[in-house]
């Protein structure tokens, strides 16, 4: 069925008149009267009785009336999907570092549903190592992380560095430390229990080379993947973290936890989405990424820094 044939069907109704139908869609009195003969053999239904005062609908005609109009409702909710991007809809499978999820990783979420609200996003918050896994086996369609990975079926972009320091308990007593330098102070706290992210994420990693290329070991690393815990602890005087201040802004504002500026720290750490090729997203997702996260920097001013933005 010609949905143009419908749609004249639709103005003579309203308009009572074919020649006025005729003139509101640019045409002439002759083929709107074509158009609805052949609507009507179609259907097999005379749909309005003709007198010299107009048109008027039959009783086939009113039912006809009614599904017509539902069907080019229903076309114009169509076009208008085609052209406004707020009414995509699909499902997003996401995956995110719990340090992701402390800093800016919320807001991120927000900013996407609030540009597609018809998205159906489900986050998953795991380690770094277990997010590439889930990505790799197609269990997630993009990951927040730490790794650039360049595989055949993954590709990433960097968004982020958070860089690092060591935090300590207000009730931490500078001068363990000694006046001997960054190397030395780092040195004296490699003696007592530090504390960083899960075993084998890129900061755990990072803090383990550092040590190594000063000539040092420490053999009290405790390895967290919780930031809530991490900060619990830091509090209860178990260790010392290397962690992005960034994490911690409320407690050291308040002066429950403190900054050890005088030591050496590993490299920034970063914070990379990850996608499997195909992903019909990555770019419409990573220009929402940026910006969130270049937002997210202008708040917390030297505790971040933005990578430069993905090609």
């Amino acid at each position: 069925m010609n949905l143009k044939f419908l749609d004249t069907f639709i103005w003579v109704a309203r308009l009572h008149s074919f020649s006025l139908a005729a003139d509101k869609l640019h045409s002439t009195q002759a083929a709107i009267s074509s158009r609805i003969a052949v609507l009507e053999e179609e259907l097999g239904a005379r749909l309005f009785t003709r007198d010299p005062k107009g048109v008027t609908l039959t009783r086939e005609g009113e039912r006809v009336l009614q599904h017509a109009e539902q069907v080019t409702q229903a076309m114009l909710r169509l076009r208008a999907s085609l052209q406004d991007q707020t009414l995509e809809h699909g499902s997003i499978r996401i995956g995110a570092m719990d340090s992701a999820v402390h800093t800016w990783f919320v807001d991120f979420v927000i900013d996407v549903t609030r540009k597609y609200p018809n998205l159906d996003i489900s986050v998953t918050v795991d380690t770094a190592l277990h997010l590439n896994e889930h990505l790799r086996k197609g269990m997630l369609d993009v990951v927040f992380h730490t790794d650039l990975l360049r595989e055949e079926t993954i590709q990433s972009a960097e968004l982020l560095q958070l860089p690092l320091a060591w935090v300590a308990s207000r009730n931490f007593n500078l001068s363990e430390l000694g006046n001997e330098g960054p190397t030395t102070a780092l040195r004296l706290l490699s003696r007592g229990r530090l504390i960083t992210f899960s075993r084998y994420s890129r900061p755990h990693q990072d803090l383990v080379r550092m040590l190594q290329s000063q000539g040092m070991e420490s053999s009290q690393i405790s390895t967290v993947n919780s930031v809530a815990a991490m900060i619990k602890l830091i509090q209860n005087d178990f260790g010392v973290a290397v962690m992005p201040p960034a994490l911690v802004q409320a407690e050291l504002a308040s002066g429950a936890l403190k900054l050890l500026t005088n030591v050496i720290a590993p490299p920034p750490m970063p914070f990379v989405m990850a996608w499997r090729t195909g992903f019909a997203w990555p770019d419409r997702l990573i220009d929402i990424a940026v910006e969130t996260v270049r937002q997210y920097v202008d708040r917390i001013g030297e505790y971040g820094r933005p990578a430069n933005k993905p090609d």
